[in-house]
């Protein structure tokens, strides 16, 4: 069927909120969109550069470097044994296999794609092109049978909501019982903040524990935007079942999709190197630890963001008043709206700025707290 009219790009209608708080006397500090702020690190850069000498067209598969180092950091990062180069794909980026992901596994009309109550609007856009209905639910039980696609999201966009092992378990058996295929956007996984996940590794649905030996249908998705700092490299992969995978190839092979070389190269010096992703992840968590008990002290409810890069917050009334409130603090968030009709009293705000603008925002909020 023809591609159908998509709905404005709702990013757009944060225009005049911007406006406001750059108006503010001390600046804005735009904890909004979450585009990561400090530097790529020198070791990923030199690979970039030693590899610009990409004269012949890269492999849509990845390199077998670049392969073999998603496999291996799946077994050491990810708690997943016994993937092979078969069972992985470098991606250009997490967001275009999201947004396509539907119409590459065949999915149309009278179809159901289901995600999260709190979601990342890109789940529902991408089956709106396939022509598929969405389903917005938590609750495996209320699946039902014209499912064919499950996206879960671990930790959560934007509510930094975290799936245990049993959470994953439910969710892949009755994906099992409908037929349908299981896709586990797991972008955050690197950013565990509360107990236990400040100390446990953040389950993967690829987890033994979850799926045993099996991974027929079911993918995981990663992207290393936030733990490496590479958004403007669009830098990705997804990984699971061996048919699933090949497929994807294959069309992604007829349509041109491919990684360029000397970002595969540069993948695979990051994905062979924890220490980056630890200062990164430390950076995230100071913002976190200064940020927080100022929104609360300012009267928002922080609820989950046990993981993740975002506050997922409410002060009781509707998120554009928030978003306005806070706008006129010269701080730019992200209202509840855009992440479907379940929050429309919560706001999504970013720990991506800097340090000094962290900083400005939580004495900002601590004033307005100081006022309450």
């Amino acid at each position: 069927m023809a591609l159908t009219e998509l709905p404005e790009y709702p990013w757009d209608q944060m225009t005049p909120y911007a406006e406001r708080a750059r108006a503010h006397a001390g600046g804005i500090v735009d904890l909004s969109i979450g585009s990561p702020v400090d530097e790529t690190p020198a070791l990923i850069r030199a690979a970039l550069a030693e590899a610009t000498d990409a004269h012949a067209y890269p492999q849509t598969v990845g390199t077998p470097a670049l392969r073999e180092a998603i496999v291996g950091w799946f077994a050491r990062r990810r708690g997943v044994p016994g993937l092979t180069v078969d069972n992985v794909l470098p991606t250009i980026g997490s967001k275009e296999l999201v947004a396509f992901l539907p119409f590459l596994l065949g999915l149309g009309e009278g179809d159901v794609v289901v995600h999260p109550r709190a979601a990342y609007p890109t789940y529902a856009i991408g089956a709106a092109m396939a022509g598929a209905e969405t389903l917005a639910s938590d609750d495996p039980a209320e699946w039902p049978q014209n499912t064919r696609l499950i996206w879960l999201n671990s930790p959560g966009n934007p509510d930094g909501r975290v799936l245990s092992v049993d959470d994953l378990r439910a969710a892949v058996e009755r994906a099992r019982e409908l037929g349908a295929y299981l896709a586990s956007d797991e972008c955050y996984a690197e950013l565990g903040w509360d107990a236990p996940w400040d100390a446990e590794r953040i389950p993967s649905v690829l987890d033994p524990r979850v799926i045993g030996d099996d991974r027929r249908n079911i993918l995981a998705v990663y992207s290393l935007s936030k733990q490496s700092n590479l958004a403007g490299y669009r830098a990705a992969f997804v990984a699971g079942c061996r048919t699933v995978v090949g497929r994807l190839t294959t069309v992604r092979k007829h349509a041109g999709l491919m990684l360029p070389s000397p970002l595969q190269a540069a993948m695979v010096v990051a994905l062979g190197d924890d220490a980056h992703v630890a200062t990164q992840r430390e950076r995230y968590r100071a913002r976190r630890e200064l940020l927080k008990p100022a929104l609360e002290a300012a009267g928002f409810r922080v609820d989950h963001s046990e993981a993740g890069l975002y506050l997922w917050a409410t002060e009781g009334r509707d998120a554009w008043e928030s978003i306005g409130r806070l706008a006129d603090l010269g701080i730019l968030a992200g209202p509840g709206h855009f992440y479907g009709d379940h929050y429309p009293e919560h706001v999504r705000l970013s720990l991506t700025a800097t340090d000094e603008r962290i900083a400005a925002a939580a004495e900002r909020l601590r004033t307005l707290g100081d006022s309450l």
